[in-house]
């Protein structure tokens, strides 16, 4: 059993199949698929059912995956730790990004960093995409973390450099509680059930979302809208309506069956998140550091 094996049994359970394991690690899916066999037979126990959508853990499979986020938690502390402690970081940092990246993505890690590294100072502020961008372009931000802003709103930043992170969808979810939610859907059976609507969604998504609807001929208006996806994944949990919310910050609550994933088949949709840093020698050095730590953060 090593590393590796770990965050891919961990990122096959988070993702809900083998296929989209292999997309978020870039790798084959026969390639993730080995790496589950080894670490069976490493361990000499069946890890996971293995169904037609999705895959679920068996008991033993469950309590290795309880363990297994233990230690990537803490094989992420203690890199971060070196890492800030070793490369002498210092300074202010400024970092920008929408509410659900920074809730999900960057607040369980800020606090790692200040905890070995007393000379930094961090300033996280969350906004819309659109004025993210802006404050990237007037310099009041040193990083970013973003849907890729060529393709969701055609800007490039001179100033700026970017990484890839991690790709993210839209799913539409309902609650958990109720087992007439169907599993499958169109776009046509949207409007049956009352609509919760986050209204800070992906610029990408939103214009294919509203071209869809003009296209059937279907209109709504939202039970409850709100911008926090911390607030609408409480409301859709409560069974008050189902919605479309970025798949990244809803995995966990799917995966304990809290909230269901109904799959739309005619709308999909699916976005890069990127890392963005200015081109100054300090600010590469940290973001460089950000980066390990976030990416581990999005596989965990």
């Amino acid at each position: 059993m090593n590393h590796q094996q770990l965050v891919t049994f961990c990122t096959v359970l988070n993702e809900g199949s083998m296929t989209a394991a292999a997309d978020k690690l870039c790798l084959t899916q026969p390639a993730v698929s080995q790496q589950i066999r080894n670490l069976e037979d490493d361990l000499d126990v069946s890890l996971l059912e293995r169904g037609v959508r999705k895959v679920k853990p068996t008991i033993k499979g469950q309590l290795l995956y309880d363990y297994a986020k233990k230690i990537l938690h803490l094989t992420q502390q203690a890199e971060v730790a070196l890492q800030t402690m070793s490369q002498e970081l210092s300074g202010h940092l400024r970092i920008g990004t929408i509410n659900s990246m920074g809730l999900f993505l960057i607040s369980p890690i800020v606090g790692m960093f200040l905890k070995h590294n007393s000379n930094l100072n961090i300033k996280v502020v969350y906004g819309t995409a659109e004025s993210t961008i802006s404050k990237m372009k007037s310099g009041d931000l040193d990083i970013a973390i973003l849907p890729d802003i060529k393709v969701e709103h055609g800007e490039e930043i001179a100033e700026f450099e970017s990484k890839f992170l991690l790709k993210d969808d839209m799913w539409l979810v309902a609650t958990g509680k109720d087992p007439s939610v169907p599993k499958t859907v169109k776009m046509s059976d949207f409007s049956t059930k009352p609509i919760v609507y986050y209204s800070e969604m992906y610029s990408g998504f939103k214009k294919i979302l509203e071209e869809k609807l003009t296209e059937i001929n279907t209109t709504f208006i939202p039970v409850f809208e709100a911008d926090n996806v911390g607030t609408l994944k409480r409301v859709i949990e409560s069974g008050l309506g189902w919605g479309f919310l970025p798949s990244f910050s809803i995995r966990k609550q799917v995966r304990t069956g809290r909230i269901t994933h109904v799959i739309v088949d005619d709308m999909k949709y699916s976005v890069n998140i990127n890392l963005y840093f200015k081109k100054t020698q300090e600010v590469r050095k940290m973001s460089e550091v950000l980066y390990r730590a976030l990416h581990q953060q999005a596989l965990s």
